[in-house]
């Protein structure tokens, strides 16, 4: 073999060896050892405007979700995130626009879970495709199952429990509790922690928030055939109206109480005609979200240590509605 074939034969080696290496280089830092999505649970890498997506089970129109609404508007403002909100009554749809959002690669979702098993597999989506979830509202103790940062809102069972100890102060005796939403657990709860804080009867009565009409004429027919009903607890200050409109048509003695404020809550209590409202602070549960997932992209911080962080429940009465009812007035009770 000749000197010249020799050299030849190394050259063409030492070739090959770099071609191997650069395809070696390549393939360590190409696409496929790009690093991989933000795991759920890991706090991800601040970049840009945050944008979070809020998405309620509320209707339209409805006092107390313009509240939350308002809230999570105002914290947007306050630090610079991008807050969109949407919602819908219907589970199905509801879980629909939360996927939309994951497909939109949000930023954080914020959701309330009347229908926890509605909502679980768009939910469980989210989270493995990284995006921090806070839920709001209902839910609470499927909250952490489903793999959400931790859950705001007022527990409903204490929050229902308070209520029926307060009727029991008042010394009433049978007490008529308002379901509106059908299918709803939070408003299951808190008719059955009524029940805990109550040492008389608790009966509970289903009617649709969207017919008021119709509900005002069961919660009347329900009063009239039993003159023993001397409270009504009503879970929604629309329906607290038209409960108090249903006692005085049939001059009952049944009192009214409710969950929640609007304006016309506060002119009741200031009038007698409501004793007093449950408030779960709501305004609370659009602004905290938003403020708490800003922490957690900046700053890794994460909060309630594994329990819900509670906004309510705060009874308010006759004592305390001047003060409360400048701040219902403004859109932020």
């Amino acid at each position: 073999m000749s000197h010249r074939w020799e050299r030849a034969r190394r050259s063409g080696r030492a070739v090959a060896s770099l071609l191997a290496a650069g395809l070696l280089l390549a393939a360590c830092t190409g696409p496929a050892a790009e690093p991989k999505t933000t795991a759920p649970g890991a706090a991800p890498t601040p970049s840009g405007p945050l944008k979070v997506s809020v998405i309620t089970h509320g209707t339209a129109g409805d006092a107390f979700w313009n509240v939350v609404k308002n809230g999570a508007e105002q914290a947007g403002k306050d630090l610079g995130v991008q807050v969109e909100y949407t919602s819908d009554g219907d589970p199905g749809a509801q879980a629909k626009l939360i996927d939309n959002a994951v497909a939109q690669q949000t930023g954080g979702l914020v959701v309330s879970m009347a229908n926890p098993e509605a909502l679980r597999p768009s939910i469980e989506a989210a989270v493995r495709a990284g995006i921090p979830v806070i839920t709001i509202n209902s839910g609470e103790d499927k909250s952490a199952a489903y793999g959400a940062l931790t859950h705001v809102g007022q527990n409903e069972s204490i929050a229902g429990q308070e209520a029926g100890k307060k009727f029991e102060e008042l010394g009433k005796h049978k007490l008529l509790c308002v379901i509106h939403e059908a299918g709803n657990v939070g408003q299951a709860q808190r008719c059955d922690g009524a029940k805990t804080g109550f040492a008389g009867t608790v009966q509970t009565l289903q009617v649709d928030i969207s017919n008021p009409t119709d509900a005002e004429s069961r919660i009347r027919g329900a009063v009239q055939a039993d003159s023993s009903i001397d409270a009504v607890l009503t879970l929604n200050s629309q329906v607290a109206a038209r409960a108090v409109s249903a006692v005085k048509s049939v001059n009952s003695k049944a009192q009214v109480a409710t969950f929640d404020l609007n304006s016309d809550v506060v002119a009741a209590i200031k009038a007698g005609e409501v004793l007093f409202a449950v408030d779960q602070q709501q305004y609370e549960q659009g602004y905290l979200p938003v403020q708490f997932l800003k922490l957690y992209r900046d700053n890794a911080n994460v909060v309630g240590g594994g329990k819900p962080v509670l906004t309510g429940p705060d009874l308010v009465g006759k004592s305390t509605v001047d003060k409360v009812g400048q701040y219902v007035r403004r859109g932020t009770r």
